[in-house]
């Protein structure tokens, strides 16, 4: 019984040393690497600068008044059609036919003035006259031919100042029917009204601005978008540019414009320096209105059926270490990207100020992945042209290592994926 106990003891330690083995020897072996890769495309790359602007109609006009007044009638609301000189809204004109009444009066008043000054003229003549023909013969004094002289130049001037009082009076009756007049609002253009600022019985007083009644928008069949650009990116936006936008209204419906006017005028918000982008765009069909947010794209450049390399692949580097409890432990241009722009430049400097030269890894059979020098151009931020290089359309480069579940890396999990059970969710 002892004798058999001793062998199964001794077999079973041999079984677990065996295997203790071969875990020790195969275990840590490195797993081999798949990477993923992608095929070299051709098509389009194209250079964008986005931004946010605001639909307005290309022209607007303010319709106000010139005179106060309390609003009597309304002939336009929002939305209506109004065409050139029709009436569209009357102001109370009672205070403006009395005022022009009272100018009619004073106007009779300084014409009756007028005839009295043109009468004592004619007086002071004939007083002059005979003094004149008095004195010649010496039977007045030089006092008295001096007195009528003095008095017919005053009358004289009585009549120029009785004229200057009709021209006066005549000219405020002339205003005061001008006044009149305004107190009826025409519209100066055809066009739709798109906003009413005023409600039948409310006063409106033009002492120091003219209030606006209406907003007429001349033509809402061309539309603008005024967006603004950051001075980084103005620098390739010039008139004759493509741009595209979207807006909430139509989430699923592009909407094509060009680039009319970069203004001149920077605009300054707590030390950010903008610029005016201008972007015409047709809409026959109205449905761009005026104040609606557009989320635009401008195409700064573009290049049509070229070879394209996506941006992975020039951020790719195989620099792996392998660790049989860790897994494949990725270079920091393998790791995901949380956030930030990607920079896939021909020709960047790196820290040390050596030139960097794009490379992209090709994949080999049964050996290491192969380096390959490229020259690169334009970059849309997910693919970047490739201008020379030994690639052609179809060959495929790396991209990324595929890992199983077990090997990736714990910032590479999503969050909540950690590897102990406890911090996992229920039902995984």
């Amino acid at each position: 019984m002892n004798r058999g106990k001793w062998i199964a003891g001794a077999t079973l330690l041999a079984v677990i040393l065996g295997a203790g083995g071969v875990w020790y020897w195969y275990g840590n072996q490195k797993p081999p690497l798949k990477y993923k890769t992608a095929k070299v495309e051709r098509g389009t790359v194209a250079q964008v600068v986005t931004a946010t602007g605001t639909i307005n109609p290309v022209q607007t006009v303010q319709v106000g008044s010139q005179v106060s007044g309390i609003i009597r009638h309304l002939y336009a609301d929002f939305n209506s059609e109004v065409k050139a000189g029709q009436l569209v809204a009357v102001i109370d004109p009672a205070p403006f036919q009395i005022k022009v009444m009272e100018m009619e009066a004073n106007v009779a008043n300084s014409k009756g003035s007028l005839a009295k000054a043109r009468a004592d003229l004619s007086q002071r003549k004939l007083d002059l006259d005979r003094a004149k023909a008095l004195y010649e013969q010496n039977l007045i004094a030089k006092a008295d031919w001096d007195n009528a002289r003095t008095a017919y130049s005053t009358a004289e001037a009585g009549l120029q100042v009785a004229e200057a009082q009709v021209h006066q009076a005549e000219a405020l009756l002339r205003r005061a029917k001008l006044d009149l007049k305004y107190t009826e609002i025409f519209s100066p253009v055809n066009g739709i009204v798109i906003s009413r600022n005023v409600d039948v019985g409310q006063t409106v007083a033009a002492s120091f601005q003219t209030p606006v009644l209406f907003l007429v928008a001349k033509d809402l069949t061309k539309m603008q978008v005024d967006t603004n650009v950051s001075e980084s990116d103005v620098g390739g936006i010039v008139e004759g540019k493509d741009a595209f936008f979207m807006v909430d209204a139509y989430p699923k419906q592009p909407f094509k414009g060009k680039v009319i006017q970069v203004r001149n005028a920077p605009i300054n918000v707590q030390n950010v320096v903008t610029y005016d982008i201008v972007v015409e765009v047709n809409n026959p069909d109205l449905h761009l209105k005026p104040g609606m947010t557009a989320n635009v794209t401008i195409v700064v450049e573009r290049r049509e059926d070229v070879l394209k390399l996506p941006n992975a692949a020039l951020r790719f580097k195989p620099t792996v270490k392998a660790d049989h409890a860790k897994g494949p432990e990725l270079s920091a241009a393998e790791q995901p990207q949380r956030g930030g722009k990607s920079s896939v430049l021909s020709g960047r400097s790196g820290r040390e100020g050596k030139t960097v030269v794009p490379t992209v890894w090709l994949p080999a059979q049964e050996s290491e992945p192969i380096p390959v020098e490229v020259k690169t151009g334009l970059s849309d931020g997910l693919f970047t042209e490739l201008i020379d290089g030994p690639i052609k359309e179809g060959d495929e480069v790396i991209v990324g290592v595929e890992m199983s579940r077990g090997e990736r890396p714990g910032a590479a999990l999503p969050p909540g994926f950690g590897s102990q059970p406890s911090q996992r969710p229920r039902g995984l």
